[in-house]
């Protein structure tokens, strides 16, 4: 899934508001001193980010553009022609944590032009995204610790087709709430996964007809395992967020055809706030 905020060609304006005030910090560069990658129209170049990509922009229409991957972007010019050592582009890279910048110079030899371009350490500028208060390396270094700490719930849990999931931690960190659950399988049958969905809707009431239920995108899914035979756990990771009695947050897993099997797990609005005992603990790596 694209995960990206922006995919701006040719669009600078928003990226330079973005990060204007971070650049003010640093010595002005010239396209001249910004590291260059040769291109050429006959080689994708794939430039591989270290953590995921909020933002590319792409200079000048001379240059196609793409993010197969969150944390990949390639490039390529869209024709031939142009002389040796011709700047085609600047591609500009916001991640969630720095920027960088690569002057995208032409040349009719294929065998110079780059197919594989990491981004460097050192290549890297410090930029502080407002729109992000956690980055996604932070998160799953928080999830990690969330998903080796003991089970501290004990009744919150549901049993359907010989499947038992339960709750086992809420913790928060921050803007966000880490939730820790498991699945338990007491037959012979591997379960096949086929979605995991996250769910706000209203209480279970009997002879109700009109039911409210909004889908929620966790910020961070931990484990992506697509089966398991016995047993499963995960965190997944969500904005912080209140809603009424009325309502409660469910988690459901579905197996894919044939068996289909589902299981869900009701959470109220009580078992969320009982999180932010547990926020010292995570905070301190204990």
């Amino acid at each position: 899934m694209n995960i990206f905020n922006y995919f701006n060609i040719g669009r600078k304006a928003v990226v330079l508001a973005a990060f204007l005030f971070t650049t003010s910090t640093f010595a002005q560069k010239t396209c001249m001193d910004v590291e260059k990658v040769t291109v050429n129209e006959n080689v994708t170049t794939v430039i591989t980010a270290s953590e995921p990509i909020q933002v590319v922009d792409i200079s000048t229409d001379k240059v196609a553009g793409a993010n197969p991957l969150e944390n990949v972007v390639t490039v390529k010019p869209k024709q031939g022609g142009y002389k040796d050592g011709e700047v085609l582009a600047i591609v500009t890279v916001i991640t969630e944590r720095y920027r960088v910048q690569y002057s995208l110079v032409y040349t009719t030899h294929i065998d110079e032009a780059v197919s594989d371009k990491e981004v460097e350490l050192i290549e890297r500028n410090a930029f502080h995204n407002p729109a992000i208060s956690m980055s996604t390396t932070d998160m799953v270094g928080y999830a990690m610790k969330v998903w080796n700490s003991p089970a501290h719930y004990r009744n919150v849990s549901t049993r359907k087709d010989k499947l038992k999931m339960r709750l086992n931690n809420i913790y928060v960190v921050g803007d966000y709430f880490f939730i820790d659950f498991s699945v338990e399988n007491k037959t012979n049958l591997q379960f096949d996964i086929d979605e995991l969905r996250v769910k706000l809707q209203d209480k279970k009431i009997e002879k109700s007809t009109n039911v409210q239920t909004i889908e929620l995108r966790p910020a961070l899914v931990l484990d992506r395992s697509t089966s398991f035979k016995k047993g499963y756990r995960n965190v997944i990771v969500l904005k912080k967020m209140t809603f009424p009695n009325d309502k409660v947050l469910t988690l459901e897993l579905s197996e894919k055809q044939i068996s289909g099997r589902t299981i869900s797990l009701d959470l109220d609005y009580e078992d969320v706030l009982s999180a932010d005992s547990f926020n010292s603990i995570l905070l301190t790596g204990k």
